[in-house]
């Protein structure tokens, strides 16, 4: 592996010195400062920064390019369920060429029946499917509260030390998890039982229920006769002009517009308080398979599920694969970062950590059925059985298949703060494979505020960044919506890779990997470190190339490493 990073990092200083770069570098001098159009709003992440003033990937002068005929690929986006029938996905999605469908038979004999479009991992022996899991570190109470439970670190086995102080660790962000939710879930109660009075009293002032979240603020300085915070106020049962405004603002911020909206809050925040918390509740006895056993054929083949009675949860794995693969020769939504892709949607993801074994096994299934990439957006804070998903990373290293994560969304360091899958183990030692990118967020703006105040970073466990703000895309219902998040970041990072894989197949996992750092664009500013105030650093010094994702500069690259291949 050593020996390919080696060859590509020469190669790439012979190509810097010709008049084209690859990697382009932009100064504080040229900071973007125009304000965006909504068409531009919608496609601001494809654009190129000296063609369009926008600090985009230069997806469109590439696509703009005449191209020859590529080959097709097939992405895995390890996920939630995904809406199959969505309008820009038509003809995007995987099919099993081996299997039959519906007739109850594994006719490919790879362990999983019907699996016409890829597994559900977290389907149930009934045909349903999870919606509510624990969170990792309530897993990790629950199974080591035996072993640890108040007990001093004296009083532990040297062997034994590494578990004990994540148990600890879980206990501390279990408790306070439980306050936070706890907290959140009395005051949404508190608004169902204040909202008829608030309804009726702004009537009074705003007849047809027209008001702007600025015209309260204007009504609330006038009538407040404290400055009670929130709490206060709700904990005293105030019902004065001024608090009934309040708290009318406080739901308008929170996007509570309707009592409907306030009631949808309640059961999620009542669920994550009652089952993802919740050490009695085991979301894995649903599924019926042995959670302490690597094994195929469990759960079922519905990645697309609209049961009656469930929460359909569909919507995250549809944005991440509109951005991969949406169709990009109709006249409708939006374009994918790559055309000749098909999407294998693998669902292990509901409210509540992933499992390392839905990891591991999602990820053994993609490499075994064909996929090139995988993608997985999503992330949590511990990991029970880290060595499972491991050991199915270095499984995809040796059948030279890419691996892209999202860094998360936690605002924190990754090289201090662990954050799994990963593919370092967070002891000290090296990572454990060397085909697996993270990707953190930027924004379209090209100031302090460029990387996303929500994105993970580090020198040494982030790779690179891609746009992960503001991003428009496919939604559930062959609907399109803005969203933001690191999840849309590493999406731009599988599209990219695609491409090129479908333009040079012959080239390797760890160089595609390479091409991708070594061709992004560098922007030489100082940014303010997510989590901080304002403290500023330069922006390279939040992820190890220091670099965003340019699509034009990696066909560039590749085109040229494709031809020293010989």
């Amino acid at each position: 592996m050593k020996s390919t990073y080696t060859f590509l990092f020469f190669l790439f200083l012979f190509i810097s010195c010709k008049s084209t770069k690859e990697s382009t570098m932009y100064s504080d001098k040229l900071r973007f400062k125009k304000e965006l159009s909504p068409l531009s709003k919608q496609t601001w992440y494809q654009k190129d920064y000296l063609q369009d003033s926008i600090p985009g990937i230069s997806l469109d002068k590439w696509h703009n390019k005449r191209k020859p005929k590529n080959k097709s690929v097939i992405v895995a986006v390890i996920d939630t369920q995904i809406d199959l029938k969505h309008e820009d996905l038509k003809g995007q999605i995987w099919v099993n060429p081996k299997e039959i469908p519906n007739n109850g038979i594994d006719d490919d004999h790879n362990g999983y029946i019907d699996d016409i479009n890829g597994w559900n991992f977290t389907g149930t022996k009934s045909g349903g499917y999870v919606v509510w899991g624990n969170f990792e570190y309530t897993r990790v109470i629950r199974n080591w509260q035996q072993f640890f439970k108040n007990k001093t670190e004296n009083q532990i086995d040297a062997l034994d030390l590494p578990n004990y102080k994540e148990y600890q660790r879980a206990v501390k962000m279990q408790e306070e998890r439980s306050i936070y939710y706890n907290t959140w879930l009395q005051s949404i109660k508190h608004s169902i039982i204040v909202y008829p009075l608030i309804k009726d009293t702004l009537k009074y002032f705003f007849p047809k229920e027209d008001y702007t979240y600025q015209q309260l603020d204007s009504l609330y300085k006038k009538h407040k006769i404290n400055d009670k915070t929130y709490r206060q106020r709700r904990e005293d049962n105030d019902r004065d002009l001024g608090s009934l405004i309040d708290y009318r603002m406080l739901c308008l911020e929170s996007n509570e517009n309707t009592l409907e909206d306030i009631l949808e809050h309640k059961a999620q925040i009542d669920s994550i308080v009652n089952k993802n918390l919740n050490l009695n509740f085991n979301e894995r006895t649903a599924i019926g398979d042995n959670p302490l056993k690597l094994e195929k054929g469990y759960g079922n083949n519905l990645v697309c599920n609209n049961k009656v009675g469930y929460r359909i949860i569909q919507d995250h794995c549809t944005k991440v694969s509109g951005i991969i693969a949406a169709n990009r020769n109709n006249t409708i939504g939006i374009k994918g970062i790559a055309e000749n892709v098909k999407i294998m949607p693998l669902s292990i993801s509901f409210s509540g950590d992933e499992h390392d074994k839905d990891i591991a096994m999602a990820v053994r299934y993609a490499v075994d059925n064909g996929a090139k990439i995988i993608n997985m957006s999503f992330g949590k804070e511990f990991s029970l059985n880290k060595e499972w998903f491991f050991d199915a990373f270095k499984y995809a290293e040796e059948h030279n298949v890419l691996l892209v994560h999202c860094a998360g969304n936690n605002h924190f360091n990754v090289d201090e703060n662990p954050y799994y899958p990963s593919d370092n183990s967070f002891d000290g030692s090296k990572e454990v494979c060397g085909n697996f990118i993270n990707v953190g967020s930027i924004s379209s703006r090209l100031d302090s505020t460029f990387v996303s105040s929500f994105s993970n970073y580090g020198k040494q466990n982030v790779d690179l960044f891609a746009p992960g703000e503001e991003i428009y895309t496919t939604s559930t219902g062959s609907t399109y919506v803005s969203d933001s998040g690191t999840s849309l970041a590493g999406p731009m990072v599988s599209g990219t890779a695609a491409l090129i894989w479908s333009y040079y197949p012959k080239l390797t996992a760890a160089e595609i990997k390479q091409i991708i750092l070594d061709s992004g664009t560098v922007y030489d500013i100082k940014v303010i470190v997510p989590g901080t105030k304002d403290k500023k650093v330069p922006f390279s010094e939040l992820s190890k190339s220091g670099k965003v994702l340019n699509v034009y500069n990696a066909m560039q690259l590749a085109e040229r490493v494709n031809k020293h291949r010989g």
